[in-house]
């Protein structure tokens, strides 16, 4: 026996340690194109992420003739009232739809989670819809139904539905859905042995509720809150189709920078913009650290028990919210059917016919076609093969800190932010990279950039469930790092891939403020088009190519679910074996 009391390995033991040890020593490959991978990818990120954020830094530190200014650029924003109740206006909007839609979502979840309700999966459906239309919907549909020539316009009592009530609706409809997916998860976190044991105690339904719901979802309820004041400070569509003359900091940005050429001052309401994201980016960071140390292993998920009222009442309850989101989107639909609103209500073709077809529009829709599946193919190559490399390979281990570091900055950049910077650093004549700008290319790496960190945390995720043991086999019977990763990684990871494809794909046909400033008259896309009809007074056929857009999510996403059980079958079988 040894001194330490315990019994030396045998032999065989040892050669076996010796020699796992040794795959170990070859899980994460130091080969040198893997580093010059790492590079690359590291490179992009820089190029593509960081040098058009720091640019508008800079140009708001300069004037016109790119002379340093120091803080000049600030004092004459901040000298124009104008200008300066922009600042006021959105942070009175975003605090408004924060303060209405966290309640709302929350009461809503809590119905889906906590009651015996019929028709859960008819209501969360309809929650979801909104993600998958443009913003610029909402605006659309309500200035139908309550606009000048609203069919309810008289609801209103006199309150016009131009400015900020028009706003705060509008963006209710678009934030519901992504703070009720963050309240959904947080509740079905809670354990479910906690109900119990305090309904064995005779503890009260509202003593429960208070000391158990409510401290169980509290960080679910900050993240959602940050998600949803920050998606309304930095919306644009919204403000621009239904605004009216109630300013907020995105259209100023916008107009300074497409309409006066202002640069300078666009580059010092872009960093104004950026404040609450970044602000809201490291809160979000924190919480999520703290997330995982309340969780638990043997944590049981809570099973509603059948309370007639309660259930009645949570129905309807989701009932109002959800005809309030069938009622917006269903009169952007029946907006594009009719020939002239609100005088003629015959339903035609008209708008796709002659507003789009023969008006030469649908060609931006087939532009957002090939951006979106550009997005998505070359989004989940970027994405996956980039976070494989960062999680599944040694050596360079200051990129990989990188690229972990760069890879979550996005979610902090709001899409005006990074669609200005990129006019600085792309239209720069002396650029080498200057040839991409107006290019369909410019828009699919903004695209993929402005939501390259949901993606990478996906990616990231279905990589860490992997054993790192598949590579060091691999790397002890010298089998090609590339082999495993088309015939071990990519199959077991194949439901991520899917998810991320898809999620590209939609926010590509959905999406407006990362592209507004980078498209050219040739590739115009579907969202920027219903700007310009809008702002033309074309409702019509605005309607239309948002009903498009939101009929090709329906139709990816049903794809998306035929597809991921069809190859699932084939692929994950080993699951359930």
């Amino acid at each position: 026996m040894s001194r330490s009391g315990s019994l030396p390995l045998p032999v065989t033991n040892q050669h076996h340690a010796k020699a796992t040890e040794a795959m170990r020593a070859h899980v994460q490959p130091t080969d040198r194109w893997v580093q010059i991978l790492l590079l690359l990818i590291c490179g992009g990120l820089v190029v593509f992420l960081l040098f058009p954020v720091a640019i508008i830094l800079l140009k708001s530190f300069q004037d016109k003739e790119g002379a340093f200014v120091g803080l000049q650029q600030f004092t004459t924003y901040f000298a124009n009232k104008s200008l300066r109740s922009s600042v006021l206006h959105t942070l009175f909007v975003a605090t408004t739809v924060t303060l209405l839609v966290i309640p709302a979502a929350f009461m809503f979840a809590y119905g889906l989670t906590r009651s015996r309700m019929p028709g859960k999966s008819m209501f969360r459906t309809i929650a979801l819809i909104p993600i998958l239309a443009p913003s610029l919907l909402a605006g659309i549909s309500l200035i139908q139904w309550f606009g000048n020539q609203g069919i309810l316009k008289d609801w209103l009592g006199g309150v016009s539905i131009y400015g900020p009530f028009g706003i705060v609706l509008s963006e209710f409809y678009g934030v519901f859905p992504h703070a009720l997916m963050i309240l959904l998860t947080a509740l079905s976190l809670v354990d479910g042995r906690l109900y119990e044991v305090a309904s064995s105690l005779g503890t009260s339904r509202w003593r429960r509720f208070v000391t158990i719901t409510l401290p169980g979802a509290k960080y679910g309820l900050i993240s959602a809150a940050l998600v949803v004041f920050t998606y309304t400070f930095n919306d644009f569509g919204v403000p621009k189709v239904i605004g009216g003359n109630f300013n907020v900091l995105a259209i100023d940005v916008y107009q300074l920078a497409i309409g006066q050429q202002d640069f300078n001052k666009s580059a010092v309401v872009s960093l104004l913009l950026l404040t609450p994201a970044l602000f809201a980016f490291a809160i979000d960071l924190r919480i999520r650290k703290k997330l995982q140390v309340h969780m638990s292993v043997r944590a049981k998920a809570f099973v509603p028990k059948k309370r007639p009222l309660f259930d009645t009442l949570m129905f309807l309850y989701c009932s109002v919210i959800a005809v309030y989101l069938v009622a917006v989107l269903g009169m952007a639909v029946y907006s594009s059917f009719i020939k002239l609103w609100p005088y003629n209500l015959t339903m035609s073709l008209d708008h796709y016919k002659y507003g789009l077809v023969e008006g030469g529009i649908l060609e931006a829709y087939f532009n957002s076609l090939k951006m979106a599946g550009l997005a998505a193919v070359g989004g989940v190559a970027t994405v996956f093969i980039s976070a494989y490399i960062s999680e599944k390979t040694k050596g360079a281990e200051g990129l990989r800190s990188a690229i972990r570091l760069l890879a979550v900055l996005p979610m902090g950049v709001p899409g005006l932010v990074l669609g200005l910077g990129y006019i600085f650093f792309f239209n720069h004549p002396q650029n080498p990279l200057n040839m991409l700008y107006h290019t369909m290319s410019i828009l699919v790496i903004s695209t993929i950039i402005h939501y390259y960190t949901s993606s990478h945390l996906t990616a990231v995720t279905a990589l860490k469930s992997i054993d790192n043991e598949f590579e060091a086999v691999s790397a002890s019977l010298k089998v090609p790092l590339y082999k495993t990763f088309f015939r071990v990684t990519v199959p077991v990871c194949l439901p991520a891939i899917l998810d991320i494809a898809r999620y590209f794909f939609v926010n590509a046909m959905t999406t407006v403020s990362a592209v507004v400033f980078l498209y050219s008259p040739d590739t115009t896309l579907a969202s920027v088009a219903i700007l310009d009809l809008e702002e033309a007074g074309d409702v019509g056929p605005a309607a239309a190519m948002a009903t498009l857009i939101v009929l090709t999510s329906v139709v990816v996403c049903l794809l998306y679910a035929l597809l991921t059980r069809v190859l699932l079958k084939k692929t994950q079988a080993w699951r359930i074996e």
